[in-house]
């Protein structure tokens, strides 16, 4: 452990499978890690993978209760373990993108009488209008969702106030969905929380307000204004705002920690607890994007991250407030097709084998003798298309590639792709920028080769493992000294800095220019021919 008198910030993660908190010290060092896992450790309420699944296979919630026991479970191992809580002098933290909470009338008052004899979740056992809060796996709102485009004036409307154009996952649909079914319920909810913020509620000792970021993947806010979208608001439910709060910038100083928690646990009484935000916010805020940065996660999905000034919405991928700099945004583009399509193709065209997959990489041309493949083995988010699409340097469809020519074509078409989809949202390489990779394939080299070769950047490589529960144990600390005007970048210069893992390939840049024309294109193409 440190020195007696070093400082400890938190910052706590409540993800979809279990709860992590992760504690550091002033100089940004782990000192302290733990999880809960939900269906292990709380088998009491049933859950696989953290949620219920019910009958119609669309509708996926989670228990609230689940979600206070296991707070209590945690802080208890920590306890346990004979952790210094005395020493905290911020916590944060961040929830799974999108799930909602009720609190039922009343509830507000319970948070702020909190008595340190009795757990959380004794507490608070009538204290949720709707006991099982729909989840970011939830895909039962497409009437909602349909409702609110044609209420708002379309997709792109939608998304050119709010971020995103309307998705089934998003918490407005879901709150009108809940207001449509169970209007009781509604009438009965004195506050509607995300997983965020209602997770800042329970060290508040209070409603703790939504911040901006997590804010933005609700289709509810403007993310230009950072207000409450009217038009949005009226499409959901009637006096939504009242039940919403106002939201606040997620390096914002909620208040001091609830006295239950410093009588239960010894935290002292000048604990602050600054904003919670969503999980990828949090998971930006880990990894230390700057402005200019991209990170590229590869794995069974592929995520791509970007830290954008000057956004333009569109109907694919996500558009959220930046959690660490307030006029910055930061984009989400979600690829569906990720590490199963690389196997597929490794056991295809390599033999099973990554060392030969990888000296094909090695030894074929960049940009594959201007050949170019599209591989969407399942339905592709970003786009909405499907299916496997070959082209020659003259842009005629062929039916086959050499073995070594899928191999290119399926990585470089895969990196295509997500610059092309990054700077149609506003995203631009500027001196500086660093490709930041996560995820299975980043200890590739080669792979990230090409990765490098398409962005014309350096690719560094960082360990991402618990990196929203890190980054809000940062964010703790930078929400301490963030309104005396230092940056996050500052508050967070001693963090372990990224590797680099490789450079680009002088001329590639030239060999690219013209082939990420001629990818955009080749995608439209694919995508209008899927429409017919």
């Amino acid at each position: 452990m440190a020195a007696s008198t070093e400082s400890f910030y938190l910052g706590f993660d409540f993800s979809t499978q279990q709860l992590k908190v992760v504690a550091v010290d002033g100089n940004l060092s782990v000192v302290h890690q733990d999880n809960v896992q939900f269906d292990s450790e709380l088998p009491e309420f049933g859950t696989q993978g953290g949620v219920h699944v019910h009958a119609d296979s669309l509708t996926v919630t989670s228990p609230v209760l689940m979600w206070v026991k296991a707070l209590d479970l945690i802080l208890g191992k920590m306890k346990n373990a004979g952790f210094d809580f005395s020493r905290v002098k911020a916590l944060s933290g961040s929830g799974q993108q999108h799930g909602s909470v009720y609190w039922r009338k009343g509830t507000n008052q319970v948070l702020r009488d909190l008595q340190p004899g009795k757990s959380l979740h004794e507490l608070l056992k009538g204290g949720f209008a709707v006991s099982d809060s729909p989840v970011w796996m939830d895909s039962s709102t497409t009437e909602q969702c349909q409702y609110l485009e044609t209420a708002v004036g379309g997709a792109q409307r939608v998304a050119d106030i709010t971020g995103s154009r309307a998705y089934e996952r998003f918490t407005g649909n879901q709150i009108a969905k809940i207001y449509k079914a169970q209007p009781e319920k509604y009438e009965d909810t004195e506050r509607i929380s995300l997983v965020s913020s209602f997770a800042a509620s329970l060290f508040l000792g209070s409603y703790a307000a939504i911040d901006y970021s997590d804010g933005s993947g609700m289709n509810l806010m403007d993310i230009f204004s950072k207000q409450w979208a009217d038009s949005c608001l009226e499409a959901t439910a009637p006096h939504l705002e009242e039940r919403l709060g106002a939201p606040v910038h997620s390096s914002a100083v909620l208040g001091l920690l609830s006295p239950y928690h410093v009588t239960r646990y010894g935290f002292p009484e000048d604990c602050k607890v600054v904003a919670f935000t969503g999980d990828n916010p949090g998971s930006l805020a880990g990894m230390r994007l700057q402005e200019g940065d991209i990170a590229v996660s590869l794995g069974t999905s592929d995520t791509v991250f970007l830290w954008i000034k000057e956004p333009r919405p569109t109907v694919e991928g996500h558009i959220f407030c930046n959690p660490v700099d307030r006029p910055s945004y930061m984009a989400l583009i979600c690829y569906k097709n990720g590490s199963l399509t690389r196997e597929r193709i490794r056991n295809k065209c390599a033999g099973g084998s990554w060392e030969v997959f990888s000296s094909v990489l090695r030894t074929t041309p960049t940009g594959n003798n201007g050949n170019i493949g599209i591989y969407f083995d399942a339905m592709e988010i970003t786009p909405s298309a499907v299916g496997v699409h070959r082209f020659d340097k003259e842009n005629t469809k062929v039916a086959g590639f050499s073995a070594q020519g899928e191999i290119r074509a399926l990585v470089e078409g895969q990196f295509l792709a997500k610059r092309v989809h990054a700077e149609k949202l506003g995203y631009k390489i500027i001196p500086g920028t660093r490709v930041l990779a996560t995820g299975g394939a980043s200890s590739n080299k080669d792979i990230l080769q090409v990765l490098s070769d398409v962005f014309d950047a350096p690719v560094y490589t960082i360990d991402v493992a618990n990196s929203a529960c890190l980054g809000c144990g940062y964010r703790a600390l930078q929400g301490l000294v963030a309104e005396s005007g230092v940056s996050f970048a500052e508050a967070v210069r001693k963090a372990p800095e990224a590797q680099l893992a490789v450079t680009p390939t002088p001329g590639a840049d030239k060999v690219f220019a013209p082939l990420l024309r001629r990818y955009a294109e080749l995608e439209e193409r694919v995508l209008q021919e899927s429409k017919q």
